[in-house]
């Protein structure tokens, strides 16, 4: 039989692979009907009148387009993505030919946004982007892919705004302690493309989004800057949060001009009626797949949640105290003292945590009752954060485990007499896009023996923690065993955690 650490590793990758850009686009998108042929989208029809376009931009872009080239065949006349620098050679590399393009292909490929930043090559593929979109006419529909990193390879400023005043503003008021929030909406306002300004210029050709979500709750107007949605805010937010951040008063010419001249109140709301966006992947639909094979596999399964959010510390700590009540439950004391304190406990971290759409009363009702009859798995989504304190190397996704394995050690050490029975643990936690932070690792695992392990060959897991080296003390273990390694997925919607138990 499978060890626990065998079937986390199946349930990430199954989690992953339900996400990859041509298993779901070919799961989302067909053509149908020669002679009046279709484009059917999650069941929703758009008929093929003349001529069909492709534009795209996005990290997971190369794989949704080779995927969609292939589906569209001869119906599709010309396409343009624009996808992060050198992503051809690395999946080249990784042997991911079915995430390149064909030979001869009819999508013209520009990389560009060095270090996710916009840079002269990512504005070169927005002008031609830009021009495609203009020329469209009432009887042509405009396929748009769209994933994460799609921000930073669109920018194409309101003229007579250039890039690198743009980019200086945008650094300034990040230095000030804006947030990505502010940042987003001052972007959209100085951008011909965001915030539904793709799809105001494809107008008023058909405009199909087919949409990729790193973003924990699937907001149409940020995922990307929302080029083909329309925008929720208006030019004098933008203009408050330059006054907030006292930048109003050394704003570049420019900025000044684009500003003074549009309009102040928000219009009447523009008609998107041509503009259809689709989500067509997400962290929740990695999260029903993954569940769905812990079922196979014989687990009771929970999701707990897709919007997990927050800082590292303060998210192990609740999963600490998740897996301290299955353990209550599978050594009998399910309900009693114990129990109740640690409920109580989980409900005010998550008070204090504040996690969109997250009913952890119900979750725990859910959760009475499981003993040891069955294996559980509590699978989870989204993405922390890390405040960077030392020069160590790792990710969020490899501190995260890293700090749930020192709870549990703690935990363990102060209540082994009052929990009897015999059972195993594991815990993951990986990024889907196949990267933790500058490592090759999308992640690790850990269970409760982690931090005996690392004390009897001397390492002290405090010290690694307060350096953010989750890496390197991972890398002491023979051959890597507790990191999670997976090479470039070519996808992105965000993180995924996984908590196994079963009697042993």
């Amino acid at each position: 039989s499978m060890s626990l650490h065998e079937h986390a590793l199946f349930l990430f990758r199954s989690a992953v692979g339900t996400v990859r850009p041509a298993p779901m686009l070919k799961q989302a998108v067909k053509l149908q009907g020669d002679r009046c042929p279709q484009l059917l989208v999650k069941g929703r029809a758009f008929p093929v009148k003349r001529d069909l376009y492709l534009v795209g931009f996005g990290k997971a872009v190369l794989g949704m387009a080779a995927a969609a080239e292939e589906i569209l065949g001869d119906h599709l006349v010309r396409g343009i993505i624009n996808v992060p620098l050198g992503i051809q050679e690395s999946l080249q590399r990784a042997g991911m030919q079915e995430m390149l393009l064909k030979p001869h292909s009819k999508i013209q490929v520009i990389e560009g946004a060095r270090n996710n930043l916009p840079d002269p090559e990512a504005l070169k593929g927005a002008v031609a982007i830009q021009e495609l979109a203009e020329g469209l006419t009432v009887d042509d529909l405009l396929l748009v892919l769209i994933s994460g990193g799609g921000s930073a390879l669109l920018p194409a400023p309101i003229l007579p705004i250039l890039l690198e005043e743009k980019e200086k503003l945008t650094k300034m008021l990040a230095s000030r302690g804006a947030a990505i929030q502010e940042l987003n909406i001052v972007r959209k306002t100085l951008s011909l493309l965001k915030g539904g300004g793709l799809a105001r210029l494809a107008y008023p050709a058909q405009v199909v989004s087919l949409i990729l979500s790193d973003v924990i709750g699937d907001p149409l107007d940020i995922i990307a800057s929302g080029p083909t949605a329309a925008s929720s805010h208006s030019v004098q937010d933008c203009i408050q949060i330059l006054a907030k951040y006292n930048l109003l008063h050394n704003l570049p010419k420019s900025v000044e001009t684009v500003l003074s001249s549009s309009p102040t109140k928000p219009t009447a709301p523009e008609d998107y009626s041509h503009v259809c966006n689709i989500i067509i992947g997400s962290n929740t639909l990695a999260l029903d797949e993954a569940k769905h094979q812990a079922e196979g596999l014989g687990y009771t399964t929970l999701i707990l949640s897709a919007a997990i959010c927050g800082e590292v510390g303060h998210i192990a700590m609740l999963y600490c105290q998740l897996i301290r009540l299955l353990c209550l439950g599978f050594a009998g004391l399910g309900e009693g003292p114990l129990s109740d304190k640690v409920r109580g406990n989980l409900l005010q971290l998550a008070a204090e945590l504040e996690i969109p759409g997250l009913n952890l009363a119900e979750f725990l009702q859910a959760l009475r009752g499981l003993g040891p009859e069955r294996p559980v798995c509590i699978l989870a989504g989204g993405e922390t954060t890390v405040q960077l304190q030392g020069t160590g190397k790792g990710g969020r996704n490899q501190e995260l485990a890293l700090r749930v394995g020192l709870g549990l050690h703690r935990t363990q050490a102060t209540e082994a007499s009052s929990t009897p029975g015999r059972y195993e643990i594991v815990f993951l936690s990986g990024g889907t896009d196949g990267q933790d932070g500058p490592t090759e690792a999308a992640g690790a695992f850990c269970s409760p023996e982690l931090v005996d392990e690392a004390l009897q060959v001397g390492l002290d897991v405090e010290a690694f923690l307060s350096n953010n080296d989750s890496y390197t003390f991972f890398s002491k273990f023979q051959g890597g065993r507790h990191l999670l390694v997976t090479g470039l997925t070519g996808t992105n919607v965000m993180d995924i955690q996984a908590i196994l138990i079963r009697a042993t």
